[in-house]
């Protein structure tokens, strides 16, 4: 958070390329340049303290918060506390941008289909006040997630129904919108929204402008989902859940975090010989003239 406050105050962040490395991108982080910040965490609480920074910027927060223990999410705090933060970020920021996300929801003899409908029913009645939406994927088998969580298997075609089934009813109960994550529409006929959990909707409801959003920036294949200007790096988060697709195992992450300078204008380590910068090319999306469809929508 000391990191990402910094390169606000500075007003640009330099990415590299995850695909090659020495290729550098330069982004402006400038209210007049950025649309919307979009974030993706477990826990919001860090960016708590100096949340009257980011102001300025049009947000979106989606927060990922589970029923799992340290056995599966050894270093994630508690449910309760990141229930407690993601609360508060709804109080400052306003319900219309956070967004919960329940996943991905993974299946074992502690973790049954029984547990997650207990438990979401639960997690639910405590937070429907303070959001409208809530993502749900189910546990995709990757090549680090089967190397770091061996006794992970796929969900069953008839356990996603039945979670499906009563994951629907339990959100409408609440005024909750269930959008799934790149799982198809097989479960468009409980009336979740299949269509994408950042698509061009969401993200105009976050901020409450309309956007006309390039088609090559919905490059997802299963979605609509508005892909951006990421500024992470992957093998570089702490919370080791086993099913993370992000990080390559323990010890890389650890290598890398040790190589975080919160004054680098990096995420992860600094310059390199051979870094070729290029500065992005940043365009608003926001449709200046507003429609009437706009206000029917």
């Amino acid at each position: 958070s000391d990191w990402f406050f910094n390169r606000i105050e500075e007003g640009y962040v330099f990415a590299r390329n995850p695909y090659n490395p020495q290729q550098v991108t330069r982004y402006l982080l400038e209210p007049e340049t950025i649309d919307c910040i979009t974030f993706c965490t477990k826990n919001p609480k860090p960016m708590l303290a100096d949340l009257d920074k980011l102001y300025p910027f049009r947000q979106f927060w989606a927060v990922t918060i589970t029923p799992y223990g340290e056995d599966i999410e050894p270093y994630v705090p508690p449910k309760e506390e990141v229930m407690a933060s993601f609360c508060n970020l709804s109080e400052r920021v306003g319900r219309q941008a956070v967004c919960w996300r329940y996943d991905p929801i993974l299946i074992t003899e502690k973790y049954t289909v029984d547990f997650h409908i207990k438990a979401f029913t639960q997690m639910t009645a405590d937070l429907a006040v303070h959001t409208d939406s809530c993502v749900i994927s189910f546990l995709d088998l990757y090549e680090k997630t089967k190397r770091n969580f061996p006794e992970g298997r796929a969900v069953t075609r008839e356990e996603r129904l039945t979670i499906g089934e009563a994951f629907a009813e339990i959100a409408a109960r609440h005024n909750i919108e269930i959008y799934t994550c790149a799982e198809g529409d097989e479960l468009a006929q409980f009336g979740m929204n299949t269509s994408g959990c950042q698509s061009r909707a969401v993200l105009e409801k976050a901020i409450g402008l309309p956007l006309d959003v390039p088609k090559s920036a919905m490059t997802r294949e299963g979605c609509d989902c508005v892909l951006g200007c990421d500024i992470g790096t992957y093998h570089s988060c702490g919370h080791g859940c086993l099913y993370c697709y992000a990080n390559h195992d323990r010890k890389t992450v650890e290598e890398n975090m040790a190589k975080h300078d919160p004054d680098s204008p990096f995420l992860i380590g600094g310059f390199m010989d051979g870094d070729i910068i290029k500065s992005a090319e940043q365009k608003s999306w926001i449709r200046e003239q507003i429609s009437f469809d706009d206000f029917l929508n």
